[in-house]
C-alpha cells in the first residue's frame, strides 16, 4: 500500500460517512448497533468515545491507520444497506465504494470476497444474524435449539467444541481478530444455553473454554478491559463445573494475560495463588505444575528469591510426576525450562538462564508453538546479552521480530522493546542498526 493508496482510502471513507449525514459519533453508534447484531463483544464493550478516536485515526491524511478485520465486517454490514434499509451490493452501491476503499487501505482481494459472502450469508439469517458466523449445517442446528425444536445434542456439542479447538489451533498462523470473529458466535450461543435450566457439564466446559480463549484474543488486539470481563465470565463457568482443574487453567492463562496487560506482578499475585490453590483441587498435575511455574515468575519478578525457588521446585517435583492420562496437556518439562530460564534472567543467573532457555526454545517447533517461541526468543536473547554477547543477542533478535511480525503476538513484541532498550548502550554498532532496520520494516512501518 503505497501513501496514494492510503490517502484514496481515506477519502473514501470519509465521502462514505458524510453522504449518509453522519458525524463519527453517529458512525460510531452504528459500529456499536451491528456488532450487537453480530454478537462481537470486543466492539459491543468499548466505549463510544474510544471509537470515535479510532474513526478519526481511519481518517487522518497523515496516519498510517486503517479499520481492522473486525470493523471491516462491521462496516461491510452497515454499508450493504442503503439508509432505507434495502440491501444493495452490486456497482454504484455505498458496499462497493467501501471495498474499493478497503481495497486502497490494503485488505487482500480474499478477505473482500469472504466479507461479501459473510454479509450476503446473514441477509439471509433470520434475527440472530450472528449465527452466520457458524457453519451451514451448525447454523440450522443451533437455530432449532434456540427456537426450542430440537434439544442440544452430544453431536452440536461436539462440533462446537471441534470449532474452539479449530480456533486455538490457528493462534500464532492466523490474524487474531479473524479468530476473534470466528469464536464470537460460540461464545454468544453458550450464553444463551446457559441460561437453560442446569446445564450439562459438557456445555460448562465448551462455555468455559469458548469463553477463555475469548479472552485471550481480546488481549492480543489490545482490548484489556473486554478481555478482563470475558477472563471474569470463564472463571465463573467453571467454577460450576465439579473438576478444579478447569478453573486453574483459567486462572493461570488470566493470571498471565493481568500481568502482560498491566506490566505489574502485584496486579496478578492474588490471582497466581489462586490458580495455586485451585489446581491442587484437582486431578491434573499438567496443572499444577503451570500454576506453581506462573507463581515463580511472579515473585522472580518481585525479586523475591526465596520464594521464587520454593515454587520452582514445586513445579519440577510435580513435572515428574505427569502422566500419558493426565486431563490437561501443553505443559512438560521443556516449557517449565522456559519459566525456569525467565526467572533465573530476573534473580541474576544469566548461565542458567541461557541454558534452561535454549533447551526450551528447541522444543518449541510445532505449528501451534510459535506466538511461545517468539516470547522465549526474546528471553533468550536478553540472556545472551547478560552473557556479554550484544552481537549474538541481536542476531536472534532478528528471529524474534520475524516471529512477531508473522504472529502478531502483543507479549513477544512487548518483550522486544524491553530487549532493545538494553542494548541501547551498543545503538552505534551495525548489528544494532541492522535490528533497528528489521524491527522498522517488520513491526513499525508495515
Amino acid at each position: 500500500m503505497t501513501s496514494g493508496d492510503r490517502l484514496a482510502g481515506v477519502e473514501l471513507l470519509r465521502r462514505l460517512r458524510e453522504s449518509r449525514g453522519w458525524s463519527w459519533a453517529d458512525l460510531a453508534r452504528a459500529l456499536q448497533t451491528a456488532a450487537r447484531r453480530l454478537g462481537i463483544a470486543s466492539v459491543m464493550q468499548v466505549e463510544l468515545p474510544s471509537i470515535v478516536r479510532t474513526l478519526a485515526r481511519w481518517e487522518s491524511v497523515t496516519g498510517t491507520s486503517a479499520p481492522r478485520e473486525r470493523y471491516q465486517v462491521l462496516l461491510a454490514h452497515i454499508y450493504a444497506y442503503t439508509p432505507a434499509g434495502s440491501l444493495h451490493m452490486g456497482p454504484g452501491s455505498d458496499f462497493a465504494v467501501l471495498t474499493t476503499a478497503l481495497r486502497h487501505l490494503g485488505t487482500p482481494p480474499k478477505r473482500l470476497v469472504q466479507i461479501t459472502t459473510l454479509v450476503t450469508q446473514a441477509a439471509n439469517t433470520d434475527n440472530a444474524q450472528w449465527l452466520v458466523w457458524l457453519s451451514p449445517a451448525m447454523q440450522a442446528q443451533a437455530a432449532a435449539v434456540l427456537k426450542g425444536e430440537r434439544r442440544l445434542d452430544e453431536e452440536l456439542l461436539q462440533q462446537l467444541a471441534g470449532s474452539v479447538a479449530g480456533v486455538a489451533r490457528q493462534v500464532g498462523n492466523t490474524p487474531f481478530g479473524r479468530l476473534q470473529l470466528q469464536l464470537a458466535p460460540i461464545v454468544e450461543l453458550c450464553r444463551l444455553l446457559l441460561k437453560a435450566d442446569s446445564p450439562s457439564n459438557e456445555l460448562l466446559v465448551l462455555a468455559s473454554d469458548a469463553t477463555a480463549l475469548a479472552a485471550r484474543l481480546a488481549f492480543e488486539l489490545a482490548d484489556d478491559e473486554v478481555s478482563m470481563a470475558l477472563y471474569q465470565e470463564a472463571t465463573n463457568t467453571a467454577g460450576e463445573l465439579p473438576e478444579r482443574f478447569y478453573r486453574a487453567a483459567i486462572l493461570t492463562s488470566r493470571t498471565m494475560v493481568t500481568l502482560h496487560a498491566t506490566g505489574s506482578p502485584h496486579a496478578a499475585a492474588d490471582l497466581a495463588r489462586e490458580a495455586v490453590a485451585e489446581a491442587h483441587r484437582g486431578a491434573s498435575y499438567t496443572m499444577r505444575a503451570r500454576a506453581h511455574a506462573i507463581h515463580a515468575e511472579l515473585r522472580a519478578r518481585t525479586g523475591d528469591h526465596t520464594e521464587t525457588q520454593r515454587a520452582l521446585n514445586k513445579a519440577w517435583t510435580t513435572v515428574d510426576q505427569l502422566t500419558e492420562d493426565d486431563p490437561c496437556g501443553g505443559f512438560n518439562a521443556t516449557r517449565l525450562a522456559g519459566f525456569d530460564g525467565l526467572c533465573a534472567l530476573h534473580v541474576g543467573d544469566a548461565v542458567r538462564a541461557h541454558d534452561q532457555l535454549a533447551l526450551a526454545v528447541s522444543a518449541l517447533d510445532g505449528p501451534g508453538d510459535l506466538v511461545q517461541r517468539g516470547i522465549v526468543s526474546t528471553d533468550l536473547a536478553l540472556a545472551r546479552l547478560r552473557l556479554n554477547s550484544p552481537d549474538a543477542c541481536a542476531e536472534l533478535m532478528h528471529q524474534a521480530v520475524d516471529i512477531t511480525a508473522h504472529t502478531g503476538g502483543r507479549v513477544s513484541g512487548q518483550r522486544i522493546r524491553q530487549v532493545r532498550q538494553a542494548l541501547r548502550p551498543w545503538r552505534s554498532e551495525s548489528f544494532v542498526l541492522d535490528l533497528d532496520d528489521h524491527i522498522h520494516d517488520a513491526l513499525i512501518g508495515r
